[in-house]
């Protein structure tokens, strides 16, 4: 009987399906166990091998801990909004909802095809009303609450109200100092808050609400006709298309993330994340301790201070300049008249720069502004300059430059000429800047002598005591941009009615997206929406929610999918809790990851559900690189490649070629002449009869032609050899070159397995005869393995494992069903297909996916006998098997006995027999 893989996957898939194997209750008396893959976004060039890694992993894992005895949820869905989809619809002409649509269908048929234990009947969409309602009505929730910085949590906007209307503001101070009220300052009484009009009422919650609307600087791309992260501009330009990206204000929702900064560091110490990602999220959030200075602008009206944040108070002494970011609101006060164009041009040229771009930048560019701080302890003119490097949005916009203790600083200060103050006296070479804390301070007037350290404090009391300064704990990261000026995405649930956002009643919800056959960037960079009347007409919200609002929540739908009168009943979510192994990759490491945590310690705080960490622990799967492969045109002709070890010998131009037609670096050349219509009278330089193409491992791209489908595999090797070889690549977290040469081993492997079951001549082999000691020895050696490497998400040490257990056991010439049994049962995570038709063709009735893990047992791989070295006279002769129990005399009469030793002997008296137990035997003659 053959291995035919392909029927034998596709009965079991349509069986698996029709008799709804993968759906997961809700409720058991089985342990609960939550395995989730991050959100795939269903892109229109559908899955290529390097996709599938994940999900395989998170698969395996899945189906083990089922096997296990856990009540596994295990589901999939589509994060099916956002600008990539929209973008995708417009290049094609079509509405994002039908190619959305389609672009689902196919992922689903190529998940489908590579048989993963996904429960369907949980899928979401992300683009669906149905979900979307859920995360408009998330989303109120946020806008109707705040951060009580007294009980450290969210609450209640009308906490807050009934806290005014009680004693002001004096309880829960406006979060940010900037907003001024009608008539001057941040604070007000109760009385004062009661007289206030409606509009000045909202204007003020507004500045506490955790989700809020403010004006900002964006990155505006009109070519797009929308916002774009940071992320998504590389020099100047969008990253999807290339269009310009300049800085423009626009009002734009936020959520206030920066009020949970500590609590989201604090969690941080309560999830089993890697090492690297618990340092990515607390670098991107940021956290540092120093004071807040205000320094006298020279010239300038009294209270015009520039502000600026920094963590080394102690070297106020060592101050030659002032950096100020571009966009800082002082400049344009502050410039003086013969530097205004200069300052007016150099603004212009950071406009084109995204913020990630200026934080790289090695180039040194500054503008000086003209204008002039005052040192307030010494008096001492501070020139003020502007430059890329100091961001508007972090601490105040403003950084106090030190050249000897701040390395960018003194780069700084060298490249435009300015004088560098030396503070720390022999610590300090004049060749770079020192960071120390431990020198001791020189030309620093009442600090002199002191060590740095020391002086920190000292000088923050000193600023406290003169009123121009203040201790101050500093963040990063800042408040999420939360608005997108496109139409493919959640529209808010907000109404704006003379400049007062007011949220839409709950029954309201969904709010729809109209449809609309086609679309544009609304008037002065709103949104889509702004264009359509019956919308305006109703002073709804013209911009929509970004990407990582549904996929902050889609953990918890997963849960309770069909529930139409919550996101997720409470009772439901305390049942699945945490999601126990999050399986995705490091590009969502800080963006999607915070937000989520952000939203769930939310819901947390509201009472929705009962814990404040979204995911126990996160594997970051590597990616799966592509490995290219290149032909070599010889310059000077149209359509003549040369070989790759005959290029040298030539002038050529590298062109990609598609790795399908090329057998490990061998080019099939009469598909070459096939694949492009331009290459069908190529000619070819070969060597040795072959042409052999130039590899190099790059980015999985189509644009590279190095992208393997899926599909193709499967259809020619099979799913379970697919999976298999994906695992077998390598690490599950590190990164890989793609080479389907090497899946031949593996199939190879499968085809083994099914030889000690079925002989293709003479059928069934299999017996119910009884185990060996050394066939139940291999079995559970390999149950020991499989199940340590599983835990530990070593699956490919686990599929070299399998390997070594079928070789094995092909040597004993075992095929007997207790052993068997068992290991289609451990194979089962990893290649369900063959190993549920094996167990059925075994006489088994019940499912695979059902049977009992097997238990491993010590007593069956405890050595019980060993191999000993025998010697006469002092030279090794032979080795023998002996018990490991057996005593002097029973080893003495065992080796006397063997027919080597006698030969060597030659009847000669024994004169002496040494024994080492667990060690070596020599006869002595």
């Amino acid at each position: 009987m053959e291995y035919n893989f392909r029927s034998i996957e596709q009965k079991w898939q349509q069986h698996w399906k029709d008799t709804n194997a993968y759906r997961v209750l809700n409720n058991s008396t089985k342990p609960k166990y939550y395995v989730l893959d991050m959100f795939p976004y269903p892109s229109g060039a559908g899955l290529h091998v390097g996709h599938p890694l994940g999900y395989i992993a998170s698969d395996i894992f899945a189906r083990f801990k089922r096997l296990k005895g856990f009540n596994v949820l295990h589901p999939m869905g589509y994060d099916a909004f956002g600008l990539p989809a929209e973008q995708y619809a417009i290049d094609h002409g079509v509405h994002p909802a039908v190619s959305t649509d389609h672009n689902i269908k196919n992922f689903r048929a190529q998940l489908d095809n590579i048989g993963f234990c996904f429960d369907w009947e949980r899928e979401v969409r992300t683009s669906d009303a149905g979900y979307y309602k859920w995360t408009q009505w998330i989303f109120l929730q946020l806008f109707k609450s705040f951060y009580n910085r007294t009980s450290s949590k969210a609450e209640s906007i009308d906490v807050l109200v009934a806290s005014f209307e009680k004693e002001g503001n004096s309880v829960h101070p406006i979060p940010g100092a900037q907003y001024q009220l009608p008539g001057g300052g941040n604070t007000f009484t109760a009385a004062q808050w009661k007289a206030f009009d409606e509009f000045t009422q909202q204007s003020i919650l507004m500045e506490y609400r955790l989700a809020f609307c403010g004006y900002g600087e964006v990155n505006w791309c009109e070519g797009l006709g929308t916002v774009l992260a940071n992320d998504e501009v590389i020099n100047g330009v969008s990253e999807r298309g290339g269009f310009p990206v300049v800085k423009k204000k626009l009002r734009q929702w936020y959520l206030r993330i920066t009020e949970y900064a500590d609590r989201l560091l604090d969690g941080l110490q309560h999830v089993d994340f890697s090492d690297a990602m618990k340092e990515m999220q607390t670098n991107w959030i940021g956290k540092s301790y120093g004071a807040e200075i205000d320094f006298q602008v020279q010239g300038q009206s009294a209270g015009t201070n520039l502000r600026v944040y920094t963590t080394r108070p102690d070297t106020i002494f060592g101050v030659d300049f002032m950096v100020v970011a571009p966009e800082h609101e002082l400049i344009t006060t502050i410039a003086s008249a013969s530097q205004k164009q200069e300052v007016e041009d150099y603004i212009a040229y950071v406009k084109s720069r995204s913020e990630r771009e200026r934080m790289a930048e090695k180039k040194i560019t500054g503008c000086f502004t003209g204008a002039y701080a005052v040192n307030p302890f010494n008096g001492k003119q501070i020139p003020i300059w502007i430059s890329e490097y100091v961001l508007a949005g972090y601490g105040t916009g403003a950084i106090m430059a030190v050249p000897c203790g701040d390395e960018r600083d003194f780069k700084f200060a060298q490249h435009f000429n300015i004088p560098i103050t030396n503070i720390i006296g022999d610590a300090f070479n004049g060749e770079e800047a020192n960071a120390t804390k431990d020198a001791k301070l020189v030309n620093s007037d009442f600090l002199n002598g002191m060590v740095m350290r020391d002086a920190i404090g000292v000088v923050i009391g000193k600023l406290e005591e003169m009123g121009i300064g203040k201790r101050k704990v500093n963040y990063r990261m800042r408040d999420a941009a939360f608005s997108r000026q496109r139409y493919w995405g959640e529209p808010f649930p907000i109404k704006w009615i003379n400049g007062i956002a007011y949220p839409l009643d709950e029954k309201e919800l969904p709010l729809q997206l109209p449809h609309v056959e086609k679309y544009g960037p609304g008037p002065e960079g709103e949104g889509p929406l702004a264009n359509i009347p019956e919308w305006t007409a109703r002073h709804l919200e013209t911009n929509t929610m970004p990407g990582y609002a549904g996929s902050s929540w889609y953990f918890l739908r997963y849960m309770d999918p069909h529930n139409d009168q919550a996101f997720c009943d409470r009772k439901v979510s305390d049942y699945w809790g945490q999601v126990d192994l999050y399986i995705g990759g490091t590009e969502h490491a800080v963006g999607h990851l915070l937000y989520s945590r952000l939203w769930t310690k939310v819901l947390f705080d509201l009472g929705h559900i009962g814990h404040d960490e979204p995911y126990k622990k996160l594997v970051n799967q590597g990616m799966i690189q592509g490995s290219s492969r290149f032909v070599y045109r010889v310059q000077g002709t149209t359509n003549k490649y040369v070989s790759y070890g005959l290029k040298d010998q030539y002038e050529t131009n590298q062109l990609h070629v598609d790795v399908n037609i090329v057998d490990g670096v061998e080019l099939d050349t009469e598909a070459f002449k096939k694949w492009r219509a331009d290459y069908a009278d190529a000619e070819f330089i070969l060597e040795d009869g072959k042409y052999i193409c130039g590899v190099e491992v790059e980015k999985m791209s189509k644009s590279k032609f190095n992208t393997v489908n899926p599909n193709d595999l499967v259809e020619r090797y099979g799913a379970d050899t697919f999976r298999m070889y994906e695992m077998f690549l390598g690490p599950v977290e590190q990164s890989k070159p793609w080479d389907t040469k090497g899946i031949e081993g593996v199939h190879r492997f499968l085809r083994k397995l099914w030889r000690l079951f079925f002989d293709e001549v003479k059928g069934a082999v299999w017996t119910n005869d009884k185990a060996t000691d050394a066939e139940l020895k291999v079995l559970h050696k390999t149950i020991r393995k499989i199940e340590d490497d599983t835990e530990r998400f070593s699956f490919n040490t686990a599929v070299s494992a399998f390997m070594v257990c079928v070789n094995e056991l092909g040597e004993l010439k075992c095929s007997k069903k207790e052993i068997l049994e068992s290991l289609l049962i451990l194979l089962t995570p990893y290649a369900p297909h063959v190993a549920e038709e094996l167990w059925h063709e075994l006489g088994n009735t019940g499912s695979v996916l059902d049977a009992a893990y097997p238990v491993f047992q010590e007593k069956y791989v405890v050595e019980t006998t060993k191999e000993y070295p025998v010697s006469i006279n002092g030279k090794l002769r032979t080795t023998m098997h002996i018990d490991l129990s057996a005593e002097q005399a029973a080893v003495e009469q065992l080796v006397l006995a063997n027919e080597i030793v006698q030969k060597w002997v030659e009847g000669k008296p024994v004169k002496k027999f040494v024994f080492v137990k667990g060690k070596m035997v020599n006869v002595v003659v």
